[in-house]
């Protein structure tokens, strides 16, 4: 192998791969990261043997051949080379790589490219073809919720369905649930149902910056795993075997209150009240309150607070139809989804003290969130 490419690309290229090396792993293969010219560009790719990442990047072949190279060596190397030219040409029967770059020459040992793991490929015709900047957002807007608790690993991914031209993402950790539906510009021939890790999922929202209006996806049966492919980068994860939760069951079909408020003022007197209520089990209180005369304005007071550092109040205009109601949440979930909501406005819909609230966008009918209730005390 022979070739040169541009340190910039280069150090993007190794960015994007690098989160999928394994950092603890009895085959030291997976520290490093494979590099193999491919039709004319550089293929960068590792994996931990559950996640995958791929990146092609340009470069001048002069001679075809792979390797694999230690991650963080490489990675720490390219990172002090400065933007131009870098020459890379590899020994093979000592499977030495040599790296040239103005005063630069460096040689680093690497392992054969034949025992690096297989990755799987993508057949383009057979994928589903995904808005970037649509998925990007439904990742948003579910992964927070997935559980980080590996006594239930079914709850730490995303149940990913595509029925029809919709296709919906949900995450739920036991306390919480998000759920995030949108149209396919074309309908799938028969439903997909799988369970994606959230950490691949925040992956591959993460990556997907290099300028593809689509990312394909393909779940390829009896392998169990999905693979992502955007013009320069694929992802590939191993799926979650078991049942997803039912969670329509989760999801309150009525509601004794509804009440709308400023999406902006709402996060603030979130973030106000866990200033205290973090000191203890992050419990706020959210009182509503109807005006006093029907169709007049409300208000929504929201608090938090400690027994060692203090309390915050916050009362906020709100238009309520229902109910008074006090009612406590844990005031983090609250703050991570109206982090994700983008609408001016939020709808906030409450039956009792003890049943779920569930917070909504105000215009848009694609997102929903269920927060359990927390207890208040005598």
């Amino acid at each position: 192998m022979k070739i040169s490419v541009l340190q910039e690309n280069l150090a993007h290229g190794l960015s994007i791969v690098s989160r999928a090396v394994s950092p603890r792993s009895t085959l030291p293969v997976l520290a490093n990261i494979l590099v193999a010219t491919d039709d004319g560009r550089l293929r960068l790719s590792a994996t931990n043997l559950e996640m995958g990442i791929t990146c092609w990047i340009g470069a001048k072949i002069e001679e075809e051949g792979s390797t694999t190279v230690p991650a963080r060596t490489f990675t720490d190397l390219v990172s002090t080379i400065p933007p131009a030219k870098t020459d890379i040409a590899l020994h093979e029967p000592t499977q030495t790589l040599n790296i040239k770059s103005g005063s630069l020459n460096t040689d680093i040992k690497c392992i054969d490219a034949q025992e690096f793991p297989p990755m799987p490929s993508l057949e383009l015709e057979e994928g589903i073809e995904i808005n970037v900047a649509d998925f990007k957002e439904m990742i948003k807007q579910v992964v927070f919720a997935a559980s980080h608790d590996e006594a239930r690993p079914i709850l730490t991914g995303v149940l990913l369905t595509v029925e029809d031209n919709i296709l919906t993402l949900a995450a739920a950790d036991g306390f919480r649930l998000s759920v995030r539906k949108a149209q396919l510009s074309s309908s799938v021939p028969s439903p997909v149902k799988a369970v994606i890790p959230a950490r691949a999922l925040s992956e591959l929202a993460r990556i997907s910056n290099d300028g593809s209006d689509v990312i394909t996806m393909a779940l390829p049966p009896e392998r169990g795993q999905v693979i992502f492919r955007t013009k320069d980068i694929e992802l590939s994860s191993q799926l979650i075997e078991g049942t997803f939760p039912d969670y329509q069951q989760i999801i309150p079909k009525e509601y004794q209150s509804r009440t709308i408020l400023s999406t902006s003022s709402f996060l603030k007197s979130c973030k106000q009240a866990e200033i205290f209520a973090r000191e203890g089990s992050l419990i706020a209180q959210v009182n509503v309150r109807p005006g006093p005369e029907e169709n007049s304005p409300g208000e929504v007071e929201i608090s938090g607070q400690s027994e060692e550092t203090g309390s915050s109040q916050a009362i906020m205009d709100a238009t309520i139809d229902g109910e008074d109601i006090i009612i406590a949440f844990n005031v983090r979930y609250l703050r991570e989804v109206l982090d994700v909501i983008s609408s001016p406005n939020v709808a906030l819909e409450t039956s009792k003290p003890t049943s779920p609230g569930v917070i909504r966008p105000v215009g848009d009918d694609n997102f929903l969130h269920v927060i359990m209730p927390m207890h208040l005390g005598s």
